[in-house]
């Protein structure tokens, strides 16, 4: 009888006594809406991020919105409105160029470095002068797979140019950047914690900021805008005053509204995930190195096929991303068939937005040819896992599979 083969997932969450327990707690409550527990988990993130606050809420992709609601509605950053331009990366998941659209804001593209998949700060410099600082309100910089953006660079000229950062940390929980952590190095961060990244929740973000009044107003945001900002908002209100004025007893803070927002909040259960797994996370982000070293170290001798990821002990890895380099005997397409079949997991790495996604493709012809290293990696590069859960016979048995495979072919 033949021996079943493994099946190595680029992710996985493994429910452990503390998750259970945590998770009983919510029960045992009696209230699985946002409550003490998600409140938890804002300050062990806020702490790990070294930011003054966090903000939980049901996704990744609804915290870029969020963010993005927030900087339109603050008079403070004025270019920041309906029609605004906003900087990004062409290669990266989606959301970030649908939150940008949803928003009511228009991407604007600038190629990646190829090895990296960082957004690179000369192009951003050139785009601004290009278009001109008043037509450019926002940078989103996006820390792919873990790798951090030149923060320091993209961060200077936005002060040049009066320009908004705004952080995509989804991939980069614990990243560091000359000893700061990813979400801790703009005016304001997005997280996502789905369940195939380094800090997993199931479908839950958060945003980091140390501005005191985006705080506030992401809180109001990710409850269609009502005007309690509270950290958890009781049931008993009789104590709640309008702002601005004297105390009503009528005034109930949960049904006013004052921001224009969405229903972002998550739930208690996701939040006693985070808080198990936030006890984890060191631990977490020194086995995704230890695993990218030993694929690097074994997968080395085809490096006439592949580059593979740059190690550095900085980087908290949310894969292991391999780019096929330019040659006629191994296409992406192939190879990852050939992983699939041999019960490797396999993903391409993400496709260049506007030249490559269907749903963008209105700008094809605006950028063609404008994103050669986002589009050469968009077709040739993919990644597979390096979760803490791969013990060092999986990482053995992938090795395998690459080695057969290549043989083969």
């Amino acid at each position: 009888m033949e021996k079943q083969k493994k099946q190595i997932a680029v992710g996985e969450f493994v429910i452990d006594q503390e998750e259970k327990r945590l998770v009983n707690q919510v029960l045992e409550s009696g209230r699985i809406s946002e409550g003490k527990m998600t409140q938890q988990f804002e300050r062990m993130f806020r702490d790990y991020i070294g930011v003054k606050h966090c903000v939980a809420v049901n996704s990744g992709t609804s915290a870029l919105i969020a963010g993005f609601l927030a900087l339109l509605q603050d008079k403070r950053f004025k270019k920041a409105a309906r029609g605004a331009r906003v900087i990004t990366t062409p290669l990266t998941y989606v959301a970030d160029a649908n939150a940008i659209v949803l928003a009511g804001m228009e991407p604007v593209f600038v190629d990646v470095d190829p090895l990296r998949f960082s957004i690179l700060p000369e192009l951003i410099e050139a785009k601004v002068k290009e278009l001109g600082k008043d037509n450019v309100a926002i940078v989103l910089p996006v820390h792919l797979m873990g790798y951090m953006c030149d923060m320091d660079r993209i961060n200077s000229l936005a002060d040049k140019n009066d320009l908004v950062v705004f952080e995509d940390s989804a991939q980069a929980h614990g990243s560091l950047y000359h000893g700061k952590k990813a979400g801790s190095l703009a005016t304001l961060a997005a997280f996502s914690f789905y369940i195939a990244h380094n800090i997993q929740a199931g479908e839950m973000g958060a945003l980091t900021t140390s501005d005191d009044l985006l705080y506030k107003n992401l809180k109001k945001i990710k409850a269609n805008g009502r005007d309690c900002d509270c950290e958890v908002c009781s049931r008993k209100t009789s104590g709640c005053v309008k702002p601005g004025g004297d105390k009503e007893l009528d005034y109930d803070p949960r049904f006013s509204h004052s921001l224009i927002g969405a229903n972002f909040k998550t739930m208690e259960f996701q939040s006693a995930l985070g808080v198990a797994q936030m006890e984890k996370a060191d631990r977490i982000f020194v086995q995704r190195q230890k695993n990218v070293k030993y694929l690097n170290e074994k997968l080395a001798e085809y490096g006439d096929l592949f580059i593979l990821p740059e190690f550095s002990d900085q980087v908290s890895y949310l894969a292991y991303p391999i780019i096929l380099k330019k040659n006629k005997r191994l296409s992406r397409r192939i190879l990852r068939r050939a992983l699939e079949a041999a019960g490797v997991e396999t993903r391409p790495l993400f496709a260049c937005i506007p030249t490559q996604v269907d749903s963008f493709k209105s700008l094809m012809n605006e950028y063609a040819g404008q994103l050669p290293n986002a589009e050469y990696l968009g077709k040739n590069a993919f990644y597979v896992g390096c979760h803490q859960y791969l013990t060092e016979d999986d990482l053995d048995y992938m090795v395998a599979a690459f080695t057969k495979i290549i043989k083969e072919i």
